[in-house]
């Protein structure tokens, strides 16, 4: 979504659109969804849902067919529907330009059946729509006020992720799509997202590549709930100027954890991820269950087209609750040399982002053996960086039985009956 259009944008995403998941003919093209009636439960952001009037007209689009590209005709029902209808996408749907739909007004689109994009990587790395944060690019952007999107199930974005994975494998400087993010929520308010499914998986040798669930980027007031992940990134991450966020009843399994980061990466940015309330979900398989990372006050190169450091700001009030870690690397990581190997480079120069105020509450499950004896990690670069972390009801153990945690340059008297060590 375009800064432009999102000052005062309201965007809703709402149920059962499954990305990435088999269908079968017969479950396309059968009817007009109805817009399903959801709620943010148990807890929602702060701020009650923004009233969404029911739509007057409904323009579907029929799909050419045959590989073809269908995205005029959809920017053509975007445009005739806008400011008061529904956009109903029964059929198959090839989309081989970029999409630009920022510019809606009380919209509903019902997509009940299937939209792949081409992989066509020399056309997407030149059309795709650009953004400055990590290098990060999009081939369809939906932004606006009042746009309900739901899926009944049965709605499928493809991103055919495939091709990509296979570029990346050869050249690990090209551009990373959000076909390889799923989702980007960028300079957007008042979001809802429900009952979705999300898989990523590579048919071949070559990895699947940052394959982050949902992305947030100064963003405000949005809950995401009950959805299962199947990826390997980020399940869910909290990237610059993220607030007021809830994350609720998620299944993740292969990913990065539910993360808060990375922050502090551009050196003339101050970062903010504040009133994060993540609660009741399951981390299956994951290098992270619950993380918090930031770049340290030197340059650091992570990838070749990811590299950072000595940016500035906070991270506060973030509580991590009801959380169950099966068979993770870690239960609990915090990092504030996210990026940098040298460890000596990150003593002389620490980062410059604060964390403070955060909650560890009812962990319980296990850990894999690849950190065995150690549970979780939770090294600052100073106490007057990190401070007021707090613990309580961890039931975490790793294969040997053992639940220690590696805790460095804190207070860490708030967390209760941790065994903690050093480095």
């Amino acid at each position: 979504m375009s800064k432009k259009t999102t000052e005062a944008a309201i965007v809703l995403i709402l149920a059962s659109l499954a990305a990435a998941t088999p269908l079968t003919g017969s479950d396309l093209g059968k009817a007009v969804l109805s817009r399903p009636d959801i709620e943010p439960f148990p807890y929602n952001s702060g701020r009650a849902r923004p009233y969404s009037p029911a739509r007057n007209a409904t323009c579907s689009v029929t799909a050419i067919g045959g590989g073809e590209d269908d995205a005029s005709q959809i920017l053509d029902a975007f445009t005739q529907c806008n400011n008061g209808g529904t956009v109903v996408l029964k059929g198959d749907y090839t989309i081989g330009t970029a999409l630009d739909l920022t510019f809606l007004d009380s919209v509903d689109v019902a997509l009940s059946g299937s939209i792949t994009f081409t992989s066509d990587i020399d056309y997407w790395t030149a059309n795709s729509f650009k953004y400055d944060f990590q290098n990060s690019t999009a081939f369809w952007k939906i932004g606006g006020k009042d746009v309900n999107i739901y899926g009944g199930g049965v709605g499928e974005i493809n991103g055919d992720g495939q091709p990509w994975w296979d570029a990346f494998a050869e050249n690990n400087s090209l551009l990373r799509p959000i076909s390889l993010w799923f989702n980007l929520i960028a300079n957007s308010s008042d979001i809802l997202i429900s009952d979705m499914i999300l898989s990523a998986a590579s048919s071949n040798d070559n990895p699947v590549k940052n394959s982050d669930g949902w992305d947030t980027y100064r963003s405000d007031y949005i809950v995401i709930q009950n959805s299962v992940i199947d990826n390997t990134d980020d399940c869910v991450s909290f990237k610059p100027n993220s607030t007021n966020i809830v994350v609720q009843g998620l299944q993740c399994t292969g990913s990065h954890g539910i993360s808060v980061g990375s922050l502090g990466q551009y050196i003339d940015q101050y970062d903010i991820v504040e009133n994060v309330y993540i609660y009741n979900n399951t981390m299956t398989d994951a290098s992270d269950a619950a993380r918090i990372k930031v770049w340290p006050g030197v340059h650091s190169e992570l990838e070749p087209v990811l590299t950072g450091g000595g940016g500035s700001g906070y991270v506060k009030n973030i509580t991590y609750e009801l959380y169950e870690s099966n068979n993770n690397d870690w239960a609990i990581e915090v990092n504030q040399c996210y990026g940098q190997s040298n460890a000596t480079l990150c003593e002389l120069y620490p980062s410059n982002m604060t964390i403070s105020d955060i909650y560890f509450i009812d962990f319980f499950g296990t850990t894999s053996d690849a950190n065995d004896p150690n549970v979780g990690t939770l090294v600052c670069s100073s106490p007057e960086q990190c401070y007021n972390f707090y613990a309580r009801n961890i039931s975490i153990t790793s294969p040997s039985g053992s639940s220690q945690w590696i805790c460095s340059n804190f207070d860490t008297s708030g967390l209760e009956g941790f065994d903690c060590v050093d480095e």
